[in-house]
């Protein structure tokens, strides 16, 4: 099923505002670097797809506050940052002394805080890690849109953005990752 068809099917009470990916183009080698993340791509990842999509609505930031003061940011990855969990585990054994921004960056509502303060969205904030399989990508899309749905309906957020964020494995692949802006299709401007 194709991720655009996952956002129609699975949660036909919510509309799309605004979508961005990574990558877009042979040009996205590696996601710009972000201030406080170290070592890893995931939370430059995250923060690039979210900015993407958020200009496409917003233009820069902050968004408007009348839109994204109820705007949630839900991240939702079967993998989560492998490569910090990987560094983190490696100085356990060794009993080497964690660095702050590894500590800092460990977990994942971290980089949603950023992507939130920067730009000014007072939802929820939340981190989701689907358990996985053949698409990874397409699993934690749902399990993000359902959230997004559940938050909307239960009045917490006007509006979510869903990101999800997969590293690539060992094999040579890419990073992958998408940013969905939704609300209710009940909404009216």
């Amino acid at each position: 099923m194709s991720e655009q068809t996952l956002t129609a099917a699975v949660h036909p009470g919510l509309t799309e505002l605004a979508r961005a990916s990574w990558p877009e183009s042979t040009a996205d080698a590696e996601p710009p670097q972000l201030s406080g993340f170290v070592l890893s791509s995931f939370s430059p990842l995250v923060a690039e797809v979210a900015r993407r999509c958020l200009t496409r609505v917003y233009g820069q930031p902050p968004a408007d506050p009348a839109r994204g003061g109820r705007t949630a940011v839900i991240i939702s990855s079967c993998s989560g940052d492998a490569v910090t969990a990987a560094e983190v585990a490696r100085a356990v054994d060794a009993g080497r002394r964690l660095g702050p921004l590894l500590f800092f960056q460990a977990v994942p509502n971290a980089v949603a805080g950023y992507v939130a303060a920067r730009w000014e969205l007072g939802g929820p904030v939340v981190s989701l890690s689907p358990e996985g399989g053949a698409d990874p990508v397409g699993e934690s899309l749902a399990e993000g849109l359902a959230l997004a749905s559940l938050l909307i309906r239960d009045g917490d957020a006007d509006e979510a953005l869903v990101i999800v964020a997969e590293q690539a494995a060992d094999d040579g692949g890419r990073d992958r990752a998408l940013a969905v802006l939704v609300r209710s299709t009940e909404r009216t401007e």
